[in-house]
């Protein structure tokens, strides 16, 4: 029996499709997030609300579980959630790494990220797996989430429990265009006209699934992987969207003063008429930031392993993208 937290969630929506596919007896958890009709009907797949912060209610969904995959995880770069992320993401790893132990799980793939490694500007070379984690003010309360999660999960592995840590890039794929890695394509669409030169590192949502089993499925254990496809910058992604939907690309550079200044109008926009802002105070400096990942260690234990292009993988979110709002 294979769990999935944040089953209903993007990326977990993905897995659990893919795990179901491959003919796996999947529970699924979701919070808040009831999934949709499809994702009920899914072969092989039993849905359960499940908070994760209930000791007692995830001990009676993990009874017979032999395989965790830890998707769950809040994202906020909303300031006035912080402390509700910081409290989400760490407690309910450390709820799953205890019952874990305890249950005896023969392994466990715990989703972190990129953000997880640090980010400092003094970083002159690629960042790998081996990084240690560095205070600093470029770390957004996300990053700083994620690190002491998967903090969570080395002390298990140090207690006897079997797992891997998967650390993505930004993940593309269709999914909500209102949230997420996918709302770039909206924003996109609407000819937001600013870029940076910010270098990030980017991966498909179907290679990090397909790379979480492969790890799931190996006798690797007790090791981190950098999942990206390559390092781009935000201009680069952008202007790729813009042509896969036929739309003007970004054409005005902007300074950390003025994204600082697009930050601050976003926020107030988002007070008064509500939903989430497209650009905050952190998202608006980590688009400045020259962060270069390596992506090598993965080779090593999956050689046959292979990411797909990413203009492959825009314009297949490009294709959904139109069909989702109505273009030819």
């Amino acid at each position: 029996m294979v769990l999935v937290t944040g089953a209903s969630g993007f990326l977990g929506q993905y897995l659990t499709r893919y795990l179901s596919e491959q003919g796996e007896s999947v529970r699924a958890l979701y919070h808040r997030h009831t999934p949709s009709t499809e994702l009920e009907q899914l072969p092989g797949v039993k849905w359960l609300q499940c908070d994760m912060l209930d000791v007692y209610a995830l001990e009676d969904a993990m009874q017979g579980v032999t395989h965790i995959y830890h998707c769950a995880a809040m994202v906020s770069f909303n300031p006035q959630r912080r402390e509700q992320m910081m409290h989400l993401n760490i407690e309910s790893a450390t709820n799953l790494v205890n019952l874990a132990i305890e249950q005896n799980i023969t392994k466990l793939v715990h989703v972190s990220s990129i953000a997880a490694l640090g980010r400092n500007a003094k970083h002159k070379n690629e960042i790998t797996e081996d990084d240690e984690w560095e205070d600093s003010k470029q770390n957004s309360a996300y990053a700083i989430s994620k690190y002491y999660s998967e903090m969570e999960v080395w002390r298990g592995i140090a207690e006897g429990l079997n797992a891997v840590i998967v650390n993505p890039g930004i993940i593309l794929g269709a999914g909500n265009w209102n949230e997420g890695s996918a709302n770039i394509m909206r924003v996109v669409d609407k000819e937001f006209p600013f870029y940076t030169l910010g270098v990030n590192a980017w991966v498909d949502v179907s290679d990090v699934v397909i790379a979480m089993y492969q790890l799931m499925k190996s006798e690797v254990s007790a090791a981190r992987f950098i999942l990206s496809s390559g390092n781009y910058s935000y201009r680069d992604i952008f202007t790729k969207m813009a042509i896969a939907i036929n739309k003007r690309p970004p054409h005005i550079k902007v300074g950390p003063y003025l994204t600082g200044l697009l930050a601050q109008f976003y926020m107030l926009r988002n007070k008064l008429l509500g939903g989430a802002a497209t650009i905050t105070r952190e998202t608006s400096r980590n688009a400045h930031l020259y962060c270069y990942y390596n992506n090598e260690k993965l080779f090593k234990y999956l050689p046959a392993f292979e990411y797909m292009p990413l203009e492959v993988s825009i314009n297949r979110m490009a294709v959904v993208f139109k069909t989702a709002v109505g273009k030819k």
